[in-house]
Order: structure tokens, then C-alpha cells, then sequence
């Protein structure tokens, strides 16, 4: 069936309302399609089609998405935070067909084992979980086979281009540092270690996001005459019948102001992310009672867990000066140096690339543990020590400046991106009225935790900058990226002409550089995209919202299908167990719906 802007006059009732067509909920409605074609399902997705768009299939392009102008990302505005400073932290989210895997930065990252296990929840268990990541996926990189696919939709290889001089330095000075590359990080055991990239890139040089992978070639093979897909379309509400059951939903078309309604006989899903999918619920009349009364909303059901725990890896990045040459970074898309359409038309491999060459998992060294500061070992002694699966940092090496290179002198650089993966602090998400439009309570919560998690980051920013000033091609750091350090301090910036003396020392941080680096941190941590939890797959005495079968707790007939449900948070980039929370809900309503198949 084609894609619709705007529905057909006749076309007001189907079997199942998927609401919102992001990562997780295209799998969910090309599965359903496969399973049942005589199913009417109806993906209604705010954001625009991604068919035939470069910067979605040309991996090199994401750097448009990073942009605040892009028409496939919504910026939302976080509440003012004392712990940064003042500021009114910004958490960027997908507006596009295929969500979050379709504008992301394509990095191919696995959950460890013990995140899994944290679940604690029947029927999600880490054999579970790795039978659906092979399940999605066709593996074209080193590992043991056993923990990988080989047949599935989604590829997964280094890409058509790699920057390979760059990654020589990282992996030569991060063994001098004491960590060693590894052979495969995405096993769900391996840590403590690098990894030459494994990208969302096929082996010719396309994104694999999964509008392009799953609904698209459904949408176009005419054996799926039944699944529907609405885009630019914004669902306002989900309706419920006395005996709240879920049965329809209303949205607003981009072309009118007017809404509409679209009945669901069997099923409503949503699929609107972290931030999208609590804002929908609340709306609809399901959360918190004193929220919803507060916002003019009519109560539904009581479920006070909708929009708590809003969970997020924070990251900074740090910029440095390099001896690369233009064809070894990203820095020519954006600083006009690279003739862009030139390689468009000759489909250059260099399009093929997404820029990020190396990831880390790391733990700190026994020696580092006590010197970072007692609230940070207390920390470590409770959730780290006694469990090597779980990682404290993870890290990625950027061919080029990753934070703002139109502030910056053309140059090649690359960037060092630190992840804290378990931050302490948890914030919220909720609704201040019932329209779409109203002003968000939204509070990311960054460092709000008092002090482990800034100690978790000043850790993380010594340790990568001790890797880049051991590898050759550095050149010293972007001071204007960088803590501002006191004129005469050992850890002031420097800039090189020529590469670095061999046997270099480490710096010494006085408490003064520290203060310096924390001041840094509070102004320039920000989210990964990686927003979750917000509607957590837990009992509702935990202040859960969903079950383990997905289903919203106190109605009937609503399910949710995206990273809100994840317990809690996981040591990787969260497009992959969006894409297994996909395939698992699929396969859960598939089960439930018991229709012939």
C-alpha cells in the first residue's frame, strides 16, 4: 500500500493503531504484517517519510540531523538546572520515519550481560535477548559466531571507509594506557577494552535504519495490502471505551488543524520513544493522578510511574588537533573543504562512513579507583567492583570535531567522546496541559545525584586525554573545547608542530584543575540521545507501567513498544535493544492477538 500524508476519506477503522512509526514500532508493524496479512494496521508517524533522503542513506550525511535547524529532530528544552550552571539542558529526539535509527550516528553497541539480568523480568533474560539481537541482525564483523546473526534484516559491518591512521594512534596509545583492543565488545561479555568500529552501515555504504530495512520493503512489495502508514501526522490521545479498553486514538494531519479519529478494533500500540510515549499516556488520562489533575487532564487509570525515572547517558566530548589529512576526518563536509555533491554523484565510499572509528567499554585501574575522591569509591565498591561485566565509562574516538566545528579554525581534528553509562540521578517527564503544544515539566536530571556522577566524568576526562596526547597524530587540544585551566597549571592546553616526545608523563591536577574541570563538566554535559525508562516494565507497586507482556497497567488493549519500558539503563547506544524491544513485542503480540496465520 503506498504512504499516505493524508488518509483516505473512507479509511477510519482498522485492526491495530500503531502510534508512532520510530525504530522500535517499524519492526513491530512489519512483523504484524507478516504474521497476519489480513490485519489492518495503521503506523501514524509525526515526522516526514525517510525514503530517498541522502542524509538518511548516506551514512556520512547524520551530520545534518546534529544540526537545530533539521526538519527530522525535535528539540525539547529541559528545566533550568542549578547543578549546570543555569542552563536549560536541550534533549534532541527524532521526527522521522524509522526514528532514532534513521538520524542516530550509526554505532553498532551491545547490552552487557549483567544490564540484562537487572531486569529480573520473565521471559527478557540475556539467552532471550541474544536470540533476538541475531535475529535482527547480519553480522559482518570479528566475533564468535554463536553470538551473532547472519540472516536478518539490519547489516552490520565497518562500512565502506575507515580512517585507518587515526585508529592506529588511539589503539597504540590507549595498550600504552592499559587498555587493549578486543576482539568483539558486542558479545554481551567482553569489557574493559577497545574495539575497532562495527557500524549500522551495509557493506556497500547505506544506512540501516529500520524504516529502510523492515517497512519500506513492505510497503512496496504488494504482498502487505493492509498495513497502512500516516506520516506527518501528530497522535494528540489514545481513546478508551467505559471498561478502559483502548479503541481508537485522535490525531492532527499536518495539512489541518482539525482532528481526526481512527478507530482500533483489536489493539492500540504506542511507539513514541522515552519522551514521546509518557506525554501520549498522560495526555490520554493514564499517570499520576495530582500530574493530570494538575494539567486539566480527566483521570482514566492510575499509574503513577508514567514519565518518573527518566534515565539518560551523559557524554562530553573533547576536541583535539591533529596532523591528519582532509580525507581522514569529517571536518571537509561541514567546513566546505570536501566537495559534498561531487560525491554524491560519483557515490564516493567515503559517503559510507559515519566518522566514528573506535569504542571502549572501560573500567578504571585499581590505582585510580581511590584517588578519584571516597564518594566515587564508595560508588564503585557498591555497584562496580564485584560485577567485571559492567563497564563505568564508554568511549568513542570521532574522526573530526565532534562538538562545534563552524566555531572553530578549518582544520583536521578528532574528538574523544566520553559516556557515563550509569548516572546516579534520575529526572522526569510530564505534561503542564492536554494539548500537545502545552510547556513540558521535563527534568534530564544531569549531576543532580550530588557529586558520584561529576566524579564518574573527571575520571573519564583524564583518562581519554592521556590517550590522545600518546598518539601520534595529536597535536594538542582545541582549548576553546576544553576546561579552562589556569595560566602556568601542568594541565593547560597546549598546541604541538610536530608529534608528541616518546615516555610522556602523566599530567598532575592540582584541586584547582579539578574545580576547573567540574565547572567544564557542569556547562557542557549533555544527552546522548539515549533517552529511556520512563514507562518502565515493572510492577506497578514499583511504580511500573507496563507488564512483562508489554501491556499498560489498569486498561486493557494499550501496549507500549520503545525504550520507555527498559528497566533500567544499559552499557551501550540504545538503537539495538530498541530494535530487540521491536522484535520482542512483535513477537508478544503476535502470540495474543491468536489469529490465523
Amino acid at each position: 500500500m503506498p504512504l499516505y500524508t493524508e488518509l483516505p476519506s473512507g479509511l477510519d477503522t482498522v485492526d491495530v493503531v500503531i502510534a508512532g512509526g520510530g525504530t522500535a514500532g517499524c519492526i513491530v508493524a512489519s512483523r504484524l504484517s507478516d504474521a497476519y496479512p489480513n490485519l489492518s494496521i495503521l503506523v501514524i508517524e509525526q515526522g516526514a517519510d525517510s525514503a530517498g533522503d541522502p542524509t538518511v542513506i548516506f551514512p556520512a550525511m547524520y551530520i545534518a540531523h546534529m544540526s537545530p535547524d533539521s526538519p527530522r529532530m525535535q528539540l525539547l528544552k529541559g528545566n533550568k538546572s542549578t547543578a549546570l550552571g543555569g542552563r536549560e539542558p536541550i534533549v534532541p529526539i527524532a521526527k522521522s520515519l524509522g526514528g532514532g535509527s534513521s538520524v542516530n550516528m550509526l554505532m553498532y553497541s551491545r547490552a552487557q550481560k549483567s544490564d540484562l539480568e537487572t531486569w529480573q523480568t520473565p521471559g527478557w533474560e540475556p539467552d532471550e535477548m541474544l536470540r533476538l539481537m541475531r535475529k535482527l541482525e547480519t553480522y559482518h564483523g570479528p566475533g564468535d559466531k554463536q553470538q551473532h546473526g547472519f540472516d536478518g534484516p539490519i547489516h552490520v559491518s565497518p562500512g565502506t571507509y575507515t580512517s585507518s591512521r587515526l585508529i592506529d594512534a588511539f589503539l597504540s596509545a590507549s595498550a600504552q594506557r592499559g587498555w587493549k583492543e578486543l576482539q568483539d565488545l558486542g558479545d554481551l561479555d567482553t569489557n574493559n577494552g577497545i574495539q575497532r568500529a562495527q557500524r549500522y552501515i551495509s557493506p556497500d555504504g547505506e544506512r540501516q535504519d529500520t524504516a529502510y530495512c523492515y517497512l519500506h520493503p513492505r510497503l512496496q512489495d504488494g504482498k502487505h495490502p493492509n498495513l497502512h502508514v500516516l506520516v506527518q501526522s501528530r497522535v494528540v490521545k489514545i481513546l478508551f471505551d467505559d471498561d478502559k479498553r483502548a479503541n481508537g486514538v485522535v490525531y492532527t494531519p499536518a495539512q489541518s488543524a482539525k482532528p481526526r479519529t481512527i478507530n482500533a478494533k483489536k489493539m492500540v500500540i504506542v511507539s513514541g520513544g522515552a519522551c514521546g510515549t509518557p506525554l501520549l499516556l498522560e495526555r490520554s488520562g493514564v499517570g499520576d493522578p495530582t500530574i493530570l489533575n494538575r494539567a486539566g487532564i480527566e483521570v482514566v487509570a492510575q499509574v503513577p510511574g508514567v514519565g518518573a525515572s527518566y534515565d539518560d547517558h551523559q557524554v562530553f566530548s573533547s576536541p583535539y588537533r591533529s596532523s591528519l589529512d582532509i580525507d581522514e576526518t569529517l571536518d571537509g563536509f561541514v567546513n566546505g573543504k570536501i566537495n559534498v555533491p561531487a560525491l554524491m554523484e560519483s557515490k564516493d565510499k567515503m559517503l559510507g562512513w559515519n566518522g566514528l572509528e573506535v569504542t571502549g567499554k572501560l573500567r578504571p585501574h585499581a590505582t585510580d579507583v581511590a584517588s578519584v575522591g571516597p564518594e566515587f569509591e564508595a560508588e564503585w565498591k557498591e555497584k562496580f567492583a564485584d560485577n567485571p561485566n559492567k563497564l563505568l565509562v564508554g568511549l568513542t574516538l570521532i574522526a573530526g570535531n565532534a562538538v562545534d566545528p563552524l566555531e572553530s579554525p578549518i582544520g583536521q581534528y578528532f574528538t574523544i567522546s566520553v559516556f557515563n553509562m550509569y548516572p546516579s540521578s534520575r529526572g522526569h517527564i510530564h505534561v503542564t496541559g492536554p494539548n500537545p503544544d502545552d510547556p513540558l515539566d521535563f527534568d534530564p536530571a544531569f549531576f543532580d545525584e550530588g557529586g558520584v556522577d561529576i566524579k564518574k566524568c573527571i575520571w573519564g576526562y583524564k583518562t581519554q586525554r592521556e590517550i590522545a596526547r600518546r598518539m601520534n597524530v595529536y597535536r594538542g587540544e582545541l582549548a576553546m573545547f576544553h576546561p579552562k585551566f589556569a595560566t602556568g597549571s601542568k594541565a593547560a592546553c597546549v598546541e604541538l608542530q610536530g608529534p608528541p616526545t616518546p615516555n610522556i608523563e602523566n599530567i598532575e591536577y592540582t584541586a584547582e584543575d579539578d574545580s576547573a574541570i567540574e565547572e567544564w563538566l557542569r556547562n557542557k554535559i549533555a544527552t546522548t540521545w539515549h533517552s529511556a525508562g520512563t514507562c518502565r516494565m515493572l510492577p506497578l507497586h514499583e511504580n511500573g507501567v507496563v507488564d512483562a507482556n508489554l501491556g499498560v497497567h489498569n486498561v486493557t488493549g494499550l501496549k507500549v513498544a520503545d525504550v520507555s519500558v527498559i528497566p533500567c539503563n544499559v552499557g551501550a547506544h540504545t538503537n539495538n535493544i530498541a530494535m530487540v524491544i521491536g522484535e520482542k513485542a512483535a513477537e508478544i503480540f503476535i502470540k495474543e492477538l491468536g489469529l490465523p496465520q
